[in-house]
């Protein structure tokens, strides 16, 4: 399933999307656990770990860090959305790459008991928004997640995964911690994510340059996707697309908010440095191909939403093969007689 949705992006320059300091509720004593520098030995070394967790310490410790939320507010609350329509109560939940706490500010205490947050950056849990849900916050790795097994009703995580360096394990430690009926809600960044800005770079670069490397990071193609969940153990798998388009009103802005959600490349293979022309070219680029009416350019963000449960003996299961009694043969010629009767 495919949506698309268009927001604007308005540069007033005076502040951002507003959002509540506190409800009311008491925070849970928050811990630490230092975050893993390494990768499995499995893991391709996509990602430079480190700095991306430097890149979204920058993000959260600035002036008006909302000022860029409103993406991640957005997705955030789209999967809350997705746990209400889930008719049950989750005594337990854990939200991994939780930022500033985009998911748990949607949810409520009714629906969630409890929740622990985790992320690489410290900053980001530091200036995490406050609910009044009981919240632990705690430093951690998605990939190396300090849960012993069967410890969560309810796993989430939004726009985070896309920076793992080995997206099989961290799906694979998220199932680990499930409770057997237990449940994931997440969302990551796919493969069309920002082509207008890829495509631009490329012909500008090619042009000034004779060539040209990647500036937009590797994302997971949808089809992919449900493979990996279904090899990490989760059944009764669903995933859909969505797409949404903020308009900027150029692409300097749109870098520069790129930045301000920290989500600059951090690819170990990214270019350190673009030449002013090149920019400058590519903004030309970009505008004379994708430019909108208004003078504003689109940039496109796709989104993979998947859920996945852990399995339990309660759950449905398909029947045996070769235990059907009626053939869909037979459901076609009753289809037709039921028509003819009609006339």
């Amino acid at each position: 399933m495919l949506r698309r949705v268009v927001l604007s992006r308005l540069y007033a320059r005076l502040g951002g999307p507003a959002v509540s300091a506190g409800r009311g509720g008491r925070r849970g004593v928050a811990s630490s656990v230092p975050p893993s520098g390494s990768t499995s030995p499995r893991a391709l070394n996509i990602f430079d770990r480190e700095l991306k967790r430097k890149q979204k310490n920058w993000a959260a410790r600035q002036p008006e860090p909302m000022k860029f939320d409103y993406l991640k507010e957005e997705i955030g609350s789209r999967i809350a959305d997705r746990v209400y329509d889930i008719a049950r109560d989750f005594p337990l939940a854990l939200d991994i790459g939780c930022g500033r706490g985009y998911i748990a500010q949607h949810l409520n205490k009714e629906t969630v008991g409890k929740i622990f947050q985790t992320d690489i950056a410290e900053h980001a849990l530091k200036n995490s928004i406050e609910t009044d849900i009981p919240t632990v916050n705690i430093l951690a790795d998605e990939e190396f997640l300090p849960f012993p097994e069967n410890t969560f009703d309810l796993v989430v995580s939004s726009l985070s995964l896309h920076w793992v360096n080995d997206l099989p394990r961290a799906l694979e430690q998220i199932h680990y911690v499930l409770k057997p009926d237990g449940v994931f809600v997440g969302a990551m960044f796919g493969g069309d994510t920002l082509y207008e800005l890829r495509c631009s770079l490329q012909l500008a670069e090619t042009e000034r340059e004779g060539g040209f490397s990647p500036h937009i990071s590797p994302f997971t193609a949808v089809n992919d996707l449900g493979h990996l969940l279904g090899r990490a153990g989760f059944n009764t798998l669903t995933v859909d697309t969505d797409e949404i388009q903020v308009n900027y009103p150029g692409m300097f802005e749109l870098m520069e908010d790129l930045k301000g959600m920290g989500e600059s490349n951090c690819s170990w293979n990214r270019k350190a440095l673009l030449h002013r022309d090149t920019m400058l070219a590519a903004a030309a680029v970009y505008r004379e191909m994708y430019s909108n009416e208004d003078g504003s350019i689109p940039a496109t963000y796709q989104i993979y939403h998947m859920i996945g449960w852990k399995y339990h003996d309660s759950q449905a299961r398909p029947a045996e093969r070769g235990s059907a009694t009626v053939s869909f043969g037979d459901l076609a010629r009753l289809n037709d007689t039921m028509s003819q009767g009609k006339k």
